[in-house]
């Protein structure tokens, strides 16, 4: 960016935990920022898209960047294109950009760029966790700034400290200083929502476990922005610090003779009761083995559950990546196409059924690939005998190596491109084979790609549910092209 050649104070480019891929600078004595984007020479700049908002109203939205207006600029390390967005007013104002690459919508670089005062956080309440008979209850404790003085008893487990909301809470961390000693003893930038309500709106609030105030006295609660000050900070920096002093007391805890007693015999029924079930496990090992199997077993499925359900979204944000990309070429005919088919294969993708019969693997291989072709203009053909029609198998298998196919393998060739897909039966195992005669790729080297990554981890996931029925994955690649044969032993 570009300020007032006047403004002395320029706080840029902060970044936060709790907000990645965000950049916050706060300009308060600037007038005007003009705002530049930078490219490697190895990006491909057609795919990206920006968008700016102006005090959360937006003023440009998903346009594409104008490659004629990009200048070299020579960096120590390498060589950047860059062009300027434009320039905007930001006295009294928030500018934001949000710039994506269509071949990734998910990865969202976010600048926000604050000319307004930054507010000083309002605590709201104090709130104290204790343990009842049936659960957990709170007292919660009103106008802060009156009261100073927190008693935690021996069943109070917990501080919450509530914050009044603003657009820009992740820019707030909290701290607790121990006045006895001056140290730090607890910060924390990650604000919760949703148990305290104010005016229709969730308030930020912070959870501190009641073990953090090692002994009674004086705390000291801090609240200010986390902005890199050490460029030049200003001379009223406390008008951005809240502080509160909390007198914190800790109960004793004094035992009676008959609670001395009674945790006697507890500590000795539970010494027994250890016994006993060591006995036990001891007598019963088999029977834990088996069980432990069975878990892990539990385990695997539920892994391979969370892993369907990351393959599912990755397979819908690709498929409507291609939506965009025919409606971007101004291609409507096959963008409508491509949406109708997209529409039934989403409801058979989002079906969520663990196993499905290798016809209906067919008819979604099937309608993908139809869909594709309305973009890349391939060829391709799936082979299987009919006497596999009712086998079942694990839902959106072989999905994956198909999309990779496309993507990665033939997607540069149009017409002359070609997929084949082979269900064979071999004696009784199952062959599921997907091949393509694009350019190939080092099968020695690890790719960041996520649908072969979430594929491996699912593989290994199925071996271990499935241990009489191996998984074996093979792929063989050269210049004339690609195959993925995955085998299914003693499947049939």
């Amino acid at each position: 960016m570009t300020v007032d050649s006047s403004a002395k104070n320029v706080y840029y480019d902060n970044k936060f935990p709790n907000q990645p891929n965000t950049s916050f600078s706060y300009l308060p004595e600037v007038n005007n920022v003009s705002i530049q984007i930078y490219f490697r020479k190895k990006d491909s700049v057609q795919h990206y898209r920006y968008t700016i908002l102006a005090d959360n109203k937006p003023i440009v939205v998903n346009k594409p960047i104008n490659e004629e207006l990009l200048k070299d600029v020579d960096r120590p390390d390498e060589v950047f294109r860059s062009t300027t967005l434009g320039i905007f007013p930001i006295k009294g104002k928030t500018i934001t950009t949000i710039i994506y690459s269509i071949e990734n919508p998910l990865d969202i670089e976010k600048s926000v760029f604050y000319g307004k005062p930054i507010p000083r956080a309002e605590i709201k309440a104090f709130a104290k966790r204790f343990a009842t008979d049936k659960g957990v209850g709170y007292i919660h404790l009103t106008e802060p700034k009156e009261r100073g003085n927190i008693i935690f008893t021996k069943k109070d487990d917990e501080l919450t400290i509530v914050k009044d909301r603003s657009e820009i809470d992740y820019l707030y961390y909290i701290s607790i200083k121990d006045k006895q000693t001056n140290k730090i003893i607890f910060e924390s930038t990650s604000w919760l929502y949703g148990g305290y309500v104010e005016e229709h709106k969730f308030l930020p609030y912070v959870k501190i476990d009641k073990a953090v105030f090692k002994k009674s006295g004086n705390y000291e609660i801090i609240i200010q922005p986390l902005i890199k000050w050490n460029t030049s900070p200003p001379k009223d920096i406390e008008k951005y610090i809240t502080r509160h002093t909390l007198s914190i007391t800790l109960e004793q805890e004094n035992y009676t003779k008959n609670e001395l007693l009674k945790y006697a015999l507890i500590v000795a029924f539970s010494i027994g009761l250890v016994f006993l079930v060591i006995l036990y496990f001891t007598k019963k090992r088999n029977k834990k083995k088996l069980t432990e199997q069975e878990q892990q077993k539990n385990t695997a499925r539920l892994q391979l559950n969370s892993i369907r359900s990351q393959l599912n979204p990755h397979f819908l944000f690709n498929a409507l990546s291609g939506i965009q990309n025919l409606m971007n070429k101004n291609e409507i005919d096959n963008a409508n196409k491509y949406l109708s088919k997209f529409a039934r294969l989403t409801r058979n993708v989002l079906d969520d059924k663990e196993l499905i019969s290798l016809s209906q693997e067919k008819n979604l291989l099937d309608d993908y690939l139809q869909m594709e072709q309305l973009r890349f203009g391939f060829k391709y053909e799936i082979n299987y005998s009919k006497n596999l029609d009712n086998v079942e198998i694990p839902s959106m298998l072989l999905q994956p190596f198909v999309e990779n196919a496309v993507k990665h393998g033939i997607s540069q060739k149009a017409a002359a491109g070609k997929i084949i897909i082979e269900f064979i039966k071999q004696a009784n195992n199952l062959v599921l084979t997907v091949s393509d005669n694009g350019n190939g790729f080092d099968t020695e080297k690890k790719y960041n790609g996520l649908g072969l990554q979430l594929s491996d981890s699912r593989i290994a996931l199925l071996n271990k549910i499935h241990k009489g029925n191996r998984f074996t994955l093979a792929i063989q690649s050269t210049a004339n092209g690609t195959k993925i044969c995955l085998t299914l032993t003693d499947w049939l």
